[in-house]
């Protein structure tokens, strides 16, 4: 019986040439061969004698028709290795220096940055496998720097280094004000420097690492009220009963030439009752409320007018109380010889301001209160309504002063009431 190739008769065993990528089928007496089908791919031409059955190779592809495999490249296992920075040695490194670890080979596992008190510095791992920390340094201290990491040899690899902070040439320090009291609901959070804190890019810094919570949660914002003063007021005043929290994680931080700060601080405080007073000086009439609720209307005597004794309008906060002051106007720029100088025992003392003013009991000028204005600016009381209100108030409560064409100015106390709250986020030095 003739060969087949393709349906038709086979040729005489004369050569049979075929072109790249031709589909043969090959058949000799009654049997089919190598499975029936046989693709072949041919880098040229193919020549077939007879009906026999071949392997065509494809020179120019290095390819074999037929059954054939290809090895798998061999890894070598290998250890892991890491790069630590700063260097191992370093010293003199500057405290915003950000501490990495990259893994040259293998997978990082674990990372240890502590300090020489044994405090430590958090980080996280990236996506591309390496380790970046997450806050600044403290100046003028030691730290070691562990890492464990697991090479392709499966096993593990531990990498030691250190390295010494600078020591600046001023430690910049502040605190955190009100930190652990009930105060009022005008109190804002306030980080008091006490240097300032000198570029708009160094106080930028600083806000970028602190914050606050409150539950319940305000919206509110940071803003400087100078360079030294730092404050986050909500909104609108606090919801009395707020427990708020404040972190400081700001170590590291420089705020001037050749200075950083030095450490951390954390606290908070919680907001009382809603105490707003309101003190009329055209009228000489105080309104005390809480809560919404009118508790007392007093009368009063405020600054008697003129440009240094007129008592400034303006929503003030209460900023400290003390039973007893000697209020001397040396302090605030009249020394004794100048005209309107006073040396004066004053009792209930209640601070609104630190350009000298004050609520307080004045037994002196209770024939003039609710009638005329005869103070150097303070607000006078009988010796009875200074004692109930001075019972009754605290650091942070609200008192509004209106009627008087003297404006207080935000650093002349707690200001941050002065702003309407669009003015206050540009206070930010993120704005």
């Amino acid at each position: 019986m003739p060969a087949i190739v393709g349906g038709a008769l086979c040729p005489p065993p004369s050569r049979l040439t075929l072109r790249e990528n031709d589909v043969v089928r090959v058949m000799s007496s009654h049997r089919w061969f190598a499975g029936g089908l046989l693709a072949v791919a041919l880098g040229g031409a193919l020549t077939l004698s007879g009906c026999d059955v071949v392997t065509a190779s494809s020179s120019a592809k290095g390819q074999t028709i037929g059954t054939s495999s290809s090895a798998s490249p061999s890894v070598t296992p290998s250890p892991a290795k890491v790069t630590i920075s700063p260097a191992d040695g370093s010293s003199q490194v500057s405290p915003q220096t950000t501490v990495t670890v990259a893994a040259d080979a293998g997978t990082i596992e674990t990372v240890s940055v502590k300090d020489g008190k044994g405090a430590s510095v958090d980080g996280t791992l990236g996506a591309d496998g390496g380790w970046t920390a997450s806050r600044f340094l403290r100046p003028a201290a030691s730290y070691t720097v562990t890492v464990t990491a697991k090479g392709t040899d499966g096993k593990d690899v531990t990498t030691t280094s250190s390295f010494t902070t600078l020591k600046p040439a001023v430690t910049a320090t502040y605190h955190l004000v009100y930190d652990g009291m009930t105060v009022g609901v005008g109190m804002p959070v306030s980080i008091q420097f006490d240097s300032a804190v000198e570029t708009a890019a160094m106080r930028a810094q600083v806000e970028k690492l602190v914050s606050v919570t409150s539950v319940p949660a305000q919206p509110g914002s940071w803003g400087w009220l100078d360079d030294r003063q730092l404050m986050w007021r909500p909104q609108k005043y606090w919801q009395a009963g707020t427990k708020v929290s404040v972190s400081a994680p700001i170590a590291g931080v420089q705020t001037g030439e050749g200075k950083f700060v030095g450490q951390d601080a954390s606290g908070g405080f919680t907001i009382g009752s809603s105490m707003i007073s309101t003190v009329n000086i055209k009228t000489h009439q105080m309104t005390v409320t809480r809560n919404g609720k009118v508790l007392r209307t007093i009368p009063v005597s405020t600054g008697r007018p003129g440009p240094t004794t007129e008592t400034r309008s303006g929503v003030k906060v209460i900023i400290d109380k003390n039973p007893h002051i000697v209020m001397d106007s040396a302090t605030i720029g009249i020394p004794k010889g100048s005209p309107g100088y006073y040396l004066t025992d004053t009792q209930w003392d209640l601070r609104v301001t630190w350009t000298g003013e004050f609520l307080h009991s004045a037994p002196w000028s209770v024939g003039s209160q609710g009638y005329a204005n005869v103070s150097h600016g303070c607000t006078n009381l009988s010796p009875s309504n200074a004692l109930w209100m001075y019972n009754e108030s605290k650091v942070g409560d609200v008192v509004k002063f209106v009627g008087s064409s003297r404006v207080f100015k935000p650093t002349e106390g707690i200001g941050v009431w002065q702003y309407t709250w669009a003015q206050w986020q540009k206070q930010s030095a993120l704005a």
